[in-house]
């Protein structure tokens, strides 16, 4: 019996000596691999360009170490679009200076060199109101967004004031027909 008791303890621990110690964690290799990107700031990024193409739609996303605001711009291709996002300690309105309330720890104004209209009617081609939420963006189970409203669209430019968790680091990128924004998760890179 003292045998038996004694072949059953060394399988078990020769088993659990087998495991890879990333799954003994609750991690796969898989996740593992997976770096957050580092080096991001939180210092003003822009990029002079400019275009008369309306902005149709501010869409957001949820990814593993950042999330995500896309301004869509169709027809705008990428050198006509320009941007200025930076940390503001309150959002005001072009041309009114009225504050418009967003909630969050921190505050990024969006700006995206594209009218919110169409430059020929005056017709709205993106369908907000000023102070209130963007329409169809729900941040509800986001990481970091918090808030995203829309302050308005004055003289070619459109101004969206985005609600995060903390002063956190982002990157601006411009993809065709669109400017992208991503906020980290956190500074250290960790998921």
């Amino acid at each position: 019996m003292a045998w038996a008791t004694t072949v059953a303890l060394v399988a078990a621990t020769s088993a659990v000596a087998a495991i890879p110690a990333e799954a003994a964690a609750g991690t796969t290799t898989e996740a593992a691999a997976t770096a957050c990107p580092t080096g991001w700031g939180s210092q003003p990024e822009t990029r002079s360009a400019g275009t008369a193409k309306p902005l149709t739609n501010v869409r957001t996303g949820r990814h593993d170490c950042f999330d995500r605001m896309v301004v869509d711009v169709p027809g705008a291709g990428t050198a006509g679009l320009g941007y200025s996002v930076r940390y503001v300690s309150r959002l005001y309105q072009d041309g009114s200076g009225q504050e418009i309330a967003v909630g969050g720890g921190a505050v990024l104004e969006v700006r995206v060199a594209a009218p919110a209209y169409d430059p020929e009617t005056g017709e709205p081609a993106y369908p907000a109101r000023a102070g209130q939420r963007l329409p169809g963006v729900d941040l509800a189970g986001y990481r970091t967004f918090r808030d995203a409203r829309f302050a308005g669209s004055f003289e070619g430019d459109t101004q969206i004031g985005l609600g995060v968790r903390a002063r956190l680091p982002f990157r601006v990128t411009v993809a065709t027909d669109r400017v992208v924004i991503d906020v980290a998760h956190d500074w250290t890179g960790a998921r």
